[in-house]
Protein backbone atom coordinates (compact mmCIF):
# COMPACT_ATOMS: atom_id res chain seq x y z
CA UNK A 1 0.00 0.00 0.00
CA UNK A 2 2.96 2.39 0.79
CA UNK A 3 4.78 1.15 -1.86
CA UNK A 4 1.85 2.41 -4.34
CA UNK A 5 1.47 5.77 -2.78
CA UNK A 6 4.74 6.92 -2.80
CA UNK A 7 5.07 5.36 -6.72
CA UNK A 8 1.89 7.29 -7.44
CA UNK A 9 3.30 10.57 -5.79
CA UNK A 10 6.78 10.17 -7.60
CA UNK A 11 4.70 9.93 -10.83
CA UNK A 12 3.04 13.44 -10.11
CA UNK A 13 6.26 15.02 -9.49
CA UNK A 14 7.54 13.89 -12.71
CA UNK A 15 4.43 14.82 -14.31
CA UNK A 16 4.51 18.46 -13.02
CA UNK A 17 8.17 19.02 -13.50
CA UNK A 18 7.81 18.25 -17.04
CA UNK A 19 4.82 20.52 -17.46
CA UNK A 20 6.58 23.89 -15.89
CA UNK A 21 7.62 25.85 -18.72
CA UNK A 22 11.72 26.08 -19.10
CA UNK A 23 12.82 29.47 -18.95
CA UNK A 24 15.53 30.88 -21.43
CA UNK A 25 18.20 32.44 -20.34
CA UNK A 26 18.88 36.00 -21.93
CA UNK A 27 21.74 37.18 -23.83
CA UNK A 28 23.33 39.61 -26.38
CA UNK A 29 23.40 36.52 -28.67
CA UNK A 30 20.04 35.23 -28.25
CA UNK A 31 18.86 39.23 -28.78
CA UNK A 32 20.75 39.63 -31.42
CA UNK A 33 19.34 36.12 -33.18
CA UNK A 34 15.87 38.20 -33.00
CA UNK A 35 16.85 41.25 -34.71
CA UNK A 36 16.66 40.52 -38.45
CA UNK A 37 19.05 42.12 -41.02
CA UNK A 38 19.18 45.06 -38.95
CA UNK A 39 21.53 43.53 -36.65
CA UNK A 40 23.83 42.52 -39.64
CA UNK A 41 24.13 45.89 -40.28
CA UNK A 42 25.00 46.87 -37.09
CA UNK A 43 27.95 43.81 -36.55
CA UNK A 44 29.18 45.50 -39.69
CA UNK A 45 29.30 49.06 -38.85
CA UNK A 46 30.71 47.92 -34.77
CA UNK A 47 33.50 45.48 -36.47
CA UNK A 48 34.08 48.90 -38.95
CA UNK A 49 34.44 51.17 -35.75
CA UNK A 50 36.80 49.00 -34.27
CA UNK A 51 39.08 48.59 -37.18
CA UNK A 52 39.35 52.54 -37.64
CA UNK A 53 39.61 53.05 -33.53
CA UNK A 54 42.82 50.06 -33.12
CA UNK A 55 44.57 51.28 -36.71
CA UNK A 56 43.91 55.17 -35.89
CA UNK A 57 45.10 54.56 -31.72
CA UNK A 58 48.40 52.87 -33.05
CA UNK A 59 49.17 55.97 -35.57
CA UNK A 60 48.30 58.59 -33.02
CA UNK A 61 50.64 56.51 -30.60
CA UNK A 62 53.27 56.37 -33.16
CA UNK A 63 52.72 60.03 -33.99
CA UNK A 64 53.13 60.75 -30.28
CA UNK A 65 56.49 58.42 -29.58
CA UNK A 66 59.60 61.24 -30.37
CA UNK A 67 62.95 60.85 -28.94
CA UNK A 68 62.89 63.84 -26.01
CA UNK A 69 66.56 65.31 -27.04
CA UNK A 70 65.36 65.32 -30.87
CA UNK A 71 64.96 69.13 -31.03
CA UNK A 72 68.58 69.40 -28.92
CA UNK A 73 70.35 67.21 -31.55
CA UNK A 74 68.63 69.53 -34.46
CA UNK A 75 69.96 72.42 -32.37
CA UNK A 76 73.43 71.06 -32.19
CA UNK A 77 73.09 70.31 -35.87
CA UNK A 78 72.22 73.60 -37.32
CA UNK A 79 74.42 75.27 -34.90
CA UNK A 80 77.59 73.09 -36.28
CA UNK A 81 76.23 73.79 -39.90
CA UNK A 82 75.39 69.77 -40.26
CA UNK A 83 72.19 70.59 -42.34
CA UNK A 84 72.37 67.16 -43.65
CA UNK A 85 72.45 65.51 -40.41
CA UNK A 86 69.71 67.44 -39.26
CA UNK A 87 67.96 65.98 -42.19
CA UNK A 88 68.83 62.79 -41.56
CA UNK A 89 67.99 62.81 -37.94
CA UNK A 90 64.44 64.00 -38.94
CA UNK A 91 64.23 61.23 -41.78
CA UNK A 92 65.09 58.41 -39.18
CA UNK A 93 62.58 60.10 -36.58
CA UNK A 94 59.67 59.91 -39.24
CA UNK A 95 57.18 61.61 -37.03
CA UNK A 96 54.60 64.22 -37.78
CA UNK A 97 56.74 67.18 -35.84
CA UNK A 98 59.51 65.57 -37.15
CA UNK A 99 58.18 65.96 -40.86
CA UNK A 100 57.54 69.74 -40.06
CA UNK A 101 61.05 70.55 -38.49
CA UNK A 102 62.42 68.76 -41.99
CA UNK A 103 60.46 71.26 -43.92
CA UNK A 104 61.86 74.57 -41.26
CA UNK A 105 65.38 73.18 -41.91
CA UNK A 106 64.57 72.73 -45.95
CA UNK A 107 63.98 76.55 -45.55
CA UNK A 108 66.50 77.60 -43.56
CA UNK A 109 68.09 81.21 -45.75
CA UNK A 110 64.52 82.53 -46.79
CA UNK A 111 62.72 85.01 -45.21
CA UNK A 112 61.28 83.72 -41.37
CA UNK A 113 57.66 84.22 -42.27
CA UNK A 114 58.01 82.07 -45.28
CA UNK A 115 59.96 79.28 -43.21
CA UNK A 116 56.44 79.59 -40.66
CA UNK A 117 54.15 79.27 -43.25
CA UNK A 118 56.12 76.44 -44.91
CA UNK A 119 55.73 74.27 -41.17
CA UNK A 120 52.36 75.36 -40.92
CA UNK A 121 51.19 74.31 -44.14
CA UNK A 122 53.13 70.42 -43.24
CA UNK A 123 51.48 70.76 -39.72
CA UNK A 124 48.26 71.40 -41.06
CA UNK A 125 48.66 68.00 -43.58
CA UNK A 126 49.50 66.32 -41.06
CA UNK A 127 46.89 67.01 -39.06
CA UNK A 128 44.63 65.86 -41.77
CA UNK A 129 46.17 62.53 -42.21
CA UNK A 130 45.88 61.93 -38.25
CA UNK A 131 41.98 63.29 -38.80
CA UNK A 132 41.50 60.22 -41.28
CA UNK A 133 38.62 57.84 -40.38
CA UNK A 134 36.78 59.83 -37.82
CA UNK A 135 34.21 60.87 -39.68
CA UNK A 136 32.93 57.54 -41.07
CA UNK A 137 33.38 57.00 -36.62
CA UNK A 138 31.20 60.48 -36.10
CA UNK A 139 28.84 58.78 -38.29
CA UNK A 140 28.65 55.46 -37.32
CA UNK A 141 27.92 56.95 -33.84
CA UNK A 142 24.92 58.85 -34.98
CA UNK A 143 24.32 56.54 -37.36
CA UNK A 144 23.59 53.68 -35.46
CA UNK A 145 20.92 54.51 -33.28
CA UNK A 146 18.91 55.72 -36.07
CA UNK A 147 18.98 52.39 -37.72
CA UNK A 148 18.00 50.64 -34.44
CA UNK A 149 14.87 53.03 -34.29
CA UNK A 150 14.66 51.80 -37.50
CA UNK A 151 14.32 48.56 -36.78
CA UNK A 152 11.87 48.90 -34.27
CA UNK A 153 9.65 50.93 -35.93
CA UNK A 154 9.72 47.64 -38.85
CA UNK A 155 8.89 45.18 -36.36
CA UNK A 156 6.53 47.30 -34.71
CA UNK A 157 5.14 47.35 -38.82
CA UNK A 158 5.13 44.14 -38.63
CA UNK A 159 3.42 43.26 -35.55
CA UNK A 160 0.41 45.37 -36.23
CA UNK A 161 0.09 44.19 -39.47
CA UNK A 162 -0.17 40.47 -38.06
CA UNK A 163 -2.72 41.33 -35.91
CA UNK A 164 -4.82 43.30 -38.67
CA UNK A 165 -4.21 39.81 -41.07
CA UNK A 166 -5.28 37.64 -38.56
CA UNK A 167 -7.87 34.90 -39.78
CA UNK A 168 -9.18 33.70 -36.68
CA UNK A 169 -9.88 37.36 -35.20
CA UNK A 170 -7.74 36.70 -31.70
CA UNK A 171 -4.75 37.99 -31.49
CA UNK A 172 -2.11 35.48 -29.75
CA UNK A 173 -0.20 37.08 -26.96
CA UNK A 174 2.96 35.33 -28.16
CA UNK A 175 3.12 36.47 -31.64
CA UNK A 176 2.41 40.17 -30.26
CA UNK A 177 5.35 39.83 -27.56
CA UNK A 178 7.48 37.96 -29.93
CA UNK A 179 6.95 41.11 -32.47
CA UNK A 180 7.72 43.59 -29.87
CA UNK A 181 10.70 41.72 -28.73
CA UNK A 182 12.73 41.87 -31.91
CA UNK A 183 11.46 45.09 -32.25
CA UNK A 184 13.17 46.17 -28.98
CA UNK A 185 16.06 44.52 -29.64
CA UNK A 186 17.08 46.62 -32.58
CA UNK A 187 16.54 49.56 -30.72
CA UNK A 188 18.93 48.10 -27.68
CA UNK A 189 21.87 47.25 -30.54
CA UNK A 190 21.86 50.35 -32.01
CA UNK A 191 22.67 52.48 -28.57
CA UNK A 192 25.15 49.95 -27.86
CA UNK A 193 26.89 50.31 -31.13
CA UNK A 194 26.49 54.06 -30.90
CA UNK A 195 27.82 54.50 -27.83
CA UNK A 196 31.01 52.93 -28.36
CA UNK A 197 31.34 54.29 -31.16
CA UNK A 198 31.10 57.68 -29.78
CA UNK A 199 32.95 57.27 -26.51
CA UNK A 200 35.90 56.16 -29.11
CA UNK A 201 35.59 58.95 -31.61
CA UNK A 202 35.84 61.28 -28.44
CA UNK A 203 38.94 59.39 -27.55
CA UNK A 204 40.74 59.74 -30.76
CA UNK A 205 39.78 63.26 -30.44
CA UNK A 206 41.53 64.09 -27.61
CA UNK A 207 44.60 62.11 -28.82
CA UNK A 208 44.63 64.04 -31.67
CA UNK A 209 44.58 66.75 -29.40
CA UNK A 210 47.89 66.29 -27.70
CA UNK A 211 49.36 65.48 -31.21
CA UNK A 212 48.95 68.79 -32.10
CA UNK A 213 50.13 70.35 -28.78
CA UNK A 214 52.83 68.51 -29.89
CA UNK A 215 53.62 70.26 -33.09
CA UNK A 216 52.63 73.67 -32.69
CA UNK A 217 55.17 73.12 -29.54
CA UNK A 218 58.12 72.28 -31.72
CA UNK A 219 57.36 74.77 -34.07
CA UNK A 220 57.91 77.38 -31.68
CA UNK A 221 60.99 75.80 -30.60
CA UNK A 222 62.35 75.63 -34.41
CA UNK A 223 61.31 79.29 -34.56
CA UNK A 224 63.26 80.54 -31.60
CA UNK A 225 66.07 78.63 -32.94
CA UNK A 226 66.28 80.19 -35.96
CA UNK A 227 66.05 83.46 -34.20
CA UNK A 228 68.65 83.09 -31.80
CA UNK A 229 71.81 85.15 -32.39
CA UNK A 230 74.42 83.51 -33.94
Amino acid sequence: MFLQIDTASLVAQQMAQMEEPVQESINLWTMAQYGGWIMIVLALLLAWACYIFIERLVTLRNALREDKNFMNRIKDFIHEGKIDSAVNLCDVTNTPSARMVEKGISRIGRPMQDVQVAIENVGNLEVGKLEKGLVIMATIAAGAPMLGFLGTVLGMVQTFFNMAHSASGVIEMGALSEGMYQAMVTTIGGLIVGILAMFAYNFLVSRIDSVVAQLEGRTLEFMDLLNEPA
